[in-house]
């Protein structure tokens, strides 16, 4: 799989250019999740590499194909000089892995909990998982494979996620639109929800 890895950093280089650092994570029974950080001008991304080397399966399949099935890698975008936001490298790696490790789908709408901050002084210890295309566009490859997506990570804190849960992703992702939040600033506070 190491040669659909090197067309989705190239995919990455492509649109976000030269990362300026990287760092690797091996969790024990996982393949190895990178995380490369792109500066643009005041804007840092993070994007991890190795999430898409397997297809994300059903966990309750009986059988789970080595080649069919979604692939992804995981995208943040944060505001730089805030916050020690360099710190995410793990928990982002964590996010990656856990298709194999929990044999979760990620896909848009979805929650991902990191159980910790997502770096230290954040008030986010959750993401949603937004709708790819924007910023990456998504990687066609050939079939029986699917296309990997690029998918961006928007984070939430606490009183979010757990209003997400009850509202949903659309309900959320509109009041942070009506409200103007800023969803790179590494510091804010909570939309209001009431």
């Amino acid at each position: 799989m190491g040669e659909i890895l090197a067309l989705v950093e190239a995919r990455l280089l492509t649109a976000l250019g030269e990362p300026d650092a990287r760092a690797a994570v091996t969790f024990l029974g996982t393949d190895r999740i990178e995380v490369l950080r792109f500066t643009d001008g005041d804007v840092v991304r993070y994007a991890t590499l190795g999430m898409s080397a397997q297809p994300m399966a059903d966990p309750t399949a009986a059988l789970v194909d080595p080649v069919k099935g979604p692939r992804a890698e995981l995208v943040l975008s944060v505001r730089a000089g805030l916050a020690d936001t360099d710190k995410v490298l793990r928990p982002l790696a964590v996010l990656a892995a856990s298709p194999q490790v929990e044999g979760v789908i990620v896909a848009p709408g979805a929650s991902l909990e990191t159980g910790e901050p997502l770096w230290p002084g954040a008030p986010f210890s959750s993401v949603l998982v937004a709708e790819p295309g924007g910023l990456v566009e998504d990687l066609e490859t050939d079939a029986p494979m699917e296309p990997v997506r690029f998918l961006p990570l928007l984070p939430m804190t606490h009183n979010e996620a757990a209003w997400k849960r009850v509202r949903g992703a659309q309900e959320l992702q509109e009041r942070w639109l009506s409200h103007g939040t800023d969803l790179r600033d590494p510091l804010r506070g909570s939309v209001p929800l009431d």
